[in-house]
């Protein structure tokens, strides 16, 4: 028997499997990101976050770093006993990662000091990914540990995408994270490969980008301008490299530009800043105007207004504060009060049209069947105060281009354009503001602005083609010319039909009045008048509801089940409980008192 124990001894604890730990790790990094400040950018935020969390995993795992004199203590594989170990070291990889991206996301972009405390924290961001990456390969499950191994190759990326060297090591990170991505996200939860997907397109423009700066891939400019339009986390590294890359290259091209073309005028162009901030406007312009604009969607396209309006907005601002310091010299100051006033010519045409663009999306949202219930509802008078800002901001480049003396005969016509557009928008708004009165069941004012809104647009009409205007704008004019001359025909049919049915009503509701005024006559449902023809949703103009049905249904009287009474219940009779029932105990004094 002693043998026998002895060669089968019990095994040892070290010897026992330890469990494995499971952490989606791109998962719970996304909805972190998404739920505290990343889904704006804000990395500050998600920093102060990942603070916070990592103060309240040290301290629910009693795993402090002393209260007199700081001494930390390391996360080494004996010591992951459970999973809230690995979030430690994978937050604290978190923290340095926005702490540098929040560097690096500075209004005038980092120092030269910032820039080398950003690429210390993205260093330490590298250290604790790869330990991170180290100890789920220990304690952590196959795809735990495939993960951590993608984010620790994206983190050495990152690296080194922001050193600007060895970009054939940045490449091979970008790559290998990509390979794992691809093949996570072919198996798991339906969110968990999207996750994956979105992840891979985030990393192949900076995989685009390492190839283009070893020289194998002829990346142009256009396809990195499209590439900054993506959007995630991932990506915000990439579109401040590709910004800095943007603007150096705008700064060498700015040297070539002298300058400033606006209506047969020339304009110098001394401030290096003012040559910049023009130059990215125009190449904003090209983007809106050129041959792919028709591809781009409304969005899109308010954005790109929003960064033109930005980048002439500060050519302005350097212009006017030059025309401050520059003393008395009158030459330099014609100059600069010339450019200013073509720089806020230009940004009032593009004011014009933004709104146009506006105007346009309003009108697909006026005539489009409204399927979701959420979606706001677009309504004439919306039209009618986007016509009044067309038509001031007209007014206000017209008066600008005219304030000049000495006029071009550029000028003169360019005034002329903007006196047709003004006629054109004051017919176009009339035409909704008829619309606005029709819904209102105010048919003589809807009749009468019909009738005004034909005729400014036949006028317009007429100019234009005396003008050689655009074709699509006098196909626009044509159209609207048709519809206001449908609609005033509509208009006073309706108000016809209302006047002969006026008398009827009027007889209707008086044999409906009674002396005593208790006998109001209710009005029937429409399921109690099918033999005359009405509509079931009512007229358009009436603000009562309709009267379809009642509903809730009315309480109707139904048969019951009959009632059975109980008679044997009281002939029962049922043992008596008093020897089980508990017996208060007296004592001598109240035996007295009985």
């Amino acid at each position: 028997m002693l043998t026998m124990e002895i060669d089968h001894p019990k095994p040892n604890a070290p010897d026992q499997v330890s469990p494995k730990f499971s952490i989606n790790v791109l998962q719970l990094l996304k909805s972190a990101q998404m739920q505290h400040g990343l889904r704006h950018g804000d990395y500050t935020r998600y920093r102060r976050y990942c603070t916070a969390r990592l103060r309240r995993l040290y301290k629910s795992l009693k795993f402090t770093h002393g209260r007199g004199k700081y001494t930390r203590r390391a996360v080494t594989e004996s010591n992951v006993t459970e999973v809230r170990f690995l979030h430690l070291v994978l937050y604290t990889a978190e923290r340095a990662w926005s702490h540098a991206m929040e560097k690096r996301q500075l209004p005038d972009g980092p120092t030269a000091r910032q820039r080398i405390y950003l690429i210390g924290r993205l260093r330490k961001a590298v250290k604790w990914a790869t330990l991170f990456s180290h100890l789920c390969a220990i304690k952590g499950d196959s795809r735990t540990s495939l993960e951590s191994e993608a984010y620790a190759s994206y983190m050495k990326g990152n690296l080194l995408f922001e050193r600007d060297q060895n970009w054939d090591m940045a490449l091979m990170n970008f790559k290998s994270a990509r390979a794992v991505y691809e093949q996570l996200g072919k198996y798991g939860d339906l969110e968990n490969q999207v996750l994956c997907r979105e992840r891979v397109e985030e990393l192949e423009p900076s995989i685009r980008y390492c190839l283009h700066k070893i020289g194998e891939s002829n990346l142009q400019a256009s396809e990195l301008l499209q590439i900054d339009e993506m959007e995630g986390p991932a990506l915000d590294l990439f579109k401040a490299k590709l910004e800095a890359v943007m603007a150096e290259a705008r700064s060498q091209q700015a040297a070539s530009m002298t300058e400033f073309h606006w209506l047969g005028h020339r304009f110098p162009i001394s401030n290096g800043k003012t040559r910049v901030a023009i130059l990215k406007a125009q190449e904003l312009e090209k983007d809106l105007h050129g041959p792919s604009a028709d591809s781009l969607s409304a969005e899109r396209r308010l954005a790109i207004f929003d960064k033109i309006f930005t980048a002439y907005h500060e050519a302005r601002s350097c212009i006017r504060s030059d025309l401050a310091s520059s003393g008395n010299a009158e030459n330099v100051k014609d100059d600069l009060n010339g450019l200013d006033k073509a720089v806020s010519a230009v940004l009032g045409q593009r004011t014009i049209e933004r709104n146009q663009l506006l105007v346009s999306i309003a009108k697909s949202k006026l005539t489009r069947r409204r399927d979701d219930k959420s979606e706001k509802v677009t309504k004439p008078e919306e039209l009618v105060r986007l016509y009044d800002l067309l038509l001031q901001n007209t007014t206000d480049l017209s008066d600008l281009v005219n304030s000049g003396r000495d006029r071009k005969p550029e000028e003169l016509s360019f005034s002329e354009e903007c006196a047709l557009k003004s006629l054109s928008f004051r017919a176009e708004r009339c035409f909704y503001l008829a619309k606005s009165y029709s819904l209102s069941g105010k048919r003589a004012e809807a009749y009468a602005l019909y009738c005004r809104a034909r005729s400014l647009a036949e006028e317009a009409l007429q100019n234009f083609q005396i003008a050689n205007g655009s074709d699509q704008r006098i196909q626009q004019l044509k159209i609207l010319c048709e519809e206001c001359r449908s609609n005033s025909c509509i208009e006073h049919a309706k108000g016809m039909m209302e006047e002969m049915k006026a008398p009827e009503n009027l007889s209707k509701r008086i044999s409906n009045i009674s002396l005593t005024g208790a006998d109001k006559k209710t009005e029937k449902f429409l399921v109690e008048k099918l033999d005359t023809y009405e509509s079931a949703v009512g007229d358009a103009n009436a603000k009562g509801v309709p009267r379809i049905e009642v509903f809730p249904p009315a309480y109707q009287a139904i048969p019951r089940n009959p009632i059975v009474l109980d008679l044997a219940y009281n002939f029962i009779e049922f043992p008596s409980l008093e020897n089980r029932m508990k017996k208060d105990k007296k004592g001598f004094i109240s035996r007295l008192w009985r």
